[in-house]
């Protein structure tokens, strides 16, 4: 270039150009980050809400629940209680549902959704089919509301069960098992369809 002038004017341009342009992206950075909400990860529920169903024939059973974990307690006897009712879950009752009519313990039980409760102790379990299956806990139960209620001896497992697990198990197109284990303990009872 001939003109050092203009050859000046040209380099402050072209550098006030790159500070004006590091500077707005700088700014934007800035910006970004402050607005920018960093979503903390969801804690897993230390009872996640579960269910568990199957068909038997034309029946179908379903058993809604929540599954506390072991977490290195003592189960029961110590965080159950033995010889007190227990909702089988956390929080809301344990219910089971079926379409159909049930035969369990040799007693009828009519298409329709019930609390699941039980009294475990050492030697053998009392499980109640309730009525009342909408309530926290066992805040609400009532033996007058029970519909079925048997004994259960329970089963030792020789591994742990970390979750409270339920399962329906088919035998057959009329009969099946119900059962629950957590930590090293098991029940399970059948029941029939009703014909």
């Amino acid at each position: 270039m001939k003109n050092p002038i203009l050859l000046i004017v040209l380099v402050l341009t072209i550098v006030s150009c790159k500070n004006e342009k590091s500077s707005s992206e700088e700014q934007k950075h800035n910006h970004s980050a402050e607005t920018e909400k960093v979503e903390e990860p969801k804690k897993k529920p230390l009872s996640p809400h579960t269910e568990t169903m199957a068909m038997i024939g034309d029946a179908h059973i379903h058993i809604d629940y929540s599954s506390p974990g072991v977490r290195d307690r003592i189960i029961f006897g110590g965080l159950v209680g033995y010889d007190q009712v227990w909702q089988a879950g956390a929080h809301m009752a344990t219910w089971l549902e079926t379409n159909k009519d049930l035969v369990i313990d040799g007693k009828a039980l009519p298409a329709g959704k019930y609390g699941f409760f039980t009294i475990p102790s050492k030697d053998e379990w009392t499980v109640m089919i309730n009525k009342n299956w909408d309530q926290h806990g066992k805040d609400e139960y009532a033996e007058k509301d029970d519909v079925i209620r048997f004994k259960v001896k329970p089963i030792t497992l020789e591994e742990s069960v970390e979750h409270l697990e339920y399962k329906v198990n088919k035998i057959d197109d009329e009969s099946g098992t119900i059962s629950m284990a957590w930590e090293k303990v098991k029940i399970e009872f059948p029941f029939t369809i009703k014909n």
